[in-house]
Formats: structure tokens, C-alpha cells, sequence
């Protein structure tokens, strides 16, 4: 059943994307409006068919320009979130050549960062800067790396950057930064705990076909997205203060999810 399963999911999962994805390119080549919320409805479908089932905890700040900043434990993560809301991504430059999530990573519009070339990501910042300012939603993975999914890990304050250089382009000068929780809780309806949140998580040193074929094998995954209270980032804003507040309120969520109780 299990086989069977797996053969249904990817046959529904290769009709929607041979239905989507052209429809999509079409959008990104004339760079119509449409691109932006195609993808919700490809996740939704795929989500389904994994057998990833999501929990709303909180709602999408509702103001503009936002930036959702989040933890990051797998590349599931990108499939829940993108199909909660029309989100794009800001990612590090090695995600464009991964197979199959690179390529859709692409066909997302995510932005790709440079990092070891300053003149490349000043310009892939001011991008992030002008869409924001038109009102897409960029989710930026602060940890810069994925995690094992119990914990957040440390956030580099220097990824907000992006928050400060959309500033002069905003009406009101100001950048809404919503704190994002991805909580992987239950397998088959039974907790995960530590042993088996490995299942969903995914850290770097884990090869990324094995890990998608035990996440298809399993099916029955679910998830809480926690959305918490919004920080306002404006020109007087301290980028390393804002930083530590979405940190501490990300891993508030993510512990109340996973152990029931806050951190101090």
C-alpha cells in the first residue's frame, strides 16, 4: 500500500506540475502578477499528496512591506510555507544548482545571494528591496543553514540588511518583520520527539535524495507554522536589537510547539 501510495502521489504531483509549471514560466517571462500565487496552489497540492498535513497557528501580518523571517530545519520547509501564503525566498546562491528545488527555487523567483561577491549581492538585495516595496512577501532564513528541528540556531543580524535597504523605497518608511516557527510535531499522529524529528529535519550533512524518498516512503507528517507579533524596522532601528527580538520570539514559538512551554 505503501508503494502504491508513493506511485498515486507522483503521478498527481507530475500532471498539476506539467499543468502549472509552463503557465508559470509564461508569468515569469512576462513577469505578470499571476507568478506570484500560482506556486501556493502547486504546494497546496503537493503538500497534500506527501501526506504533510499544516497547522495554522496565528495569522499573516496583514501590513506591507513584509518579511517573514523563519527557522529553517528542511527543505520541506519552503513546500509548507509557500503553501500557507504567496511568499517568495531569499536563498544562498548554492540552492540554484540543488536538483529539482533549485529549478523550482528558480520558477518561484527566489532571490539568490552571492555572498562572496559584494557587488552581485548589493544588487540582489536592492531587488529584495523593490519587491518588498511592491508588495511581495520575502522570506528570509536567518540561522543561514538548516537545523536539526529542535532548536534554533544562531541568527546572523547581517541577513536584515535586506529590512534596512528597503526603507527609502517604502511610503512610510518602514519594513514589518513577522517572526515565523516551522514546527515538525507528529508522525503518523504519534509526537516525533527528538529521536525521530530527523525524519522531517533535515541539517546539511544528510544527502538530499535519500532524505526525499523517506519523506515520500512516510506520509504523514504534521506541521505547525506559528506566526508571531511583527516588529516594525525603521531608519532608527538597531539591526542586531531587531534581530535578537525575532530570534527570541521564533524560538518561543518553536519551543511551545515542541516542549509546551516557552523559553525564558
Amino acid at each position: 500500500m505503501t508503494w502504491l501510495r508513493v506511485g498515486c502521489a507522483a503521478i498527481v504531483i507530475c500532471v498539476v506540475s506539467l499543468a502549472l509549471v509552463p503557465l508559470q514560466l509564461l508569468c515569469l517571462r512576462f513577469d505578470w502578477k499571476l507568478r506570484r500565487y500560482l506556486p501556493r496552489y502547486w504546494h497546496r497540492i503537493v503538500c497534500y499528496w506527501l501526506g504533510v498535513r499544516i497547522h495554522v497557528v496565528g495569522k499573516l501580518e496583514a501590513d506591507r512591506p513584509l518579511m517573514l523571517a523563519s527557522n529553517h530545519s528542511s527543505w520541506l520547509d519552503i513546500l509548507v510555507l509557500s503553501a500557507v501564503a504567496d511568499v517568495a525566498f531569499i536563498a544562498k546562491s548554492e540552492v540554484r544548482d540543488w536538483p529539482i528545488f533549485g529549478l523550482f527555487a528558480q520558477w518561484q523567483k527566489s532571490v539568490f545571494i552571492e555572498r562572496q561577491q559584494k557587488q552581485k549581492t548589493g544588487d540582489q538585495v536592492n531587488e529584495i528591496a523593490e519587491r518588498m516595496a511592491a508588495g511581495e512577501i520575502m522570506v528570509l532564513f536567518p540561522e543561514g543553514t538548516t537545523s536539526d528541528g529542535n532548536r534554533l540556531l544562531e541568527v546572523k543580524s547581517s541577513l536584515f540588511g535586506a529590512a534596512a535597504a528597503a526603507l527609502p523605497k517604502t511610503p512610510d518608511a518602514v519594513v514589518h518583520v513577522q517572526p515565523v516557527a516551522v514546527a515538525y510535531t507528529r508522525i503518523h499522529g504519534v509526537a516525533m520527539g527528538r529521536y525521530y524529528r530527523p525524519i522531517a529535519a533535515w541539517p546539511g550533512d544528510i544527502e538530499l535524495v535519500p532524505h526525499l524518498k523517506d519523506i515520500v516512503a512516510c506520509g504523514a507528517i504534521d506541521v505547525d507554522v506559528c506566526f508571531g507579533e511583527a516588529l516594525d524596522y525603521r531608519a532608527g532601528s538597531n539591526r542586531k536589537q531587531v534581530s535578537a527580538t525575532i530570534a527570541r520570539r521564533i524560538r518561543n514559538m518553536l519551543a511551545s510547539r515542541l516542549l509546551g512551554r516557552e523559553i525564558a
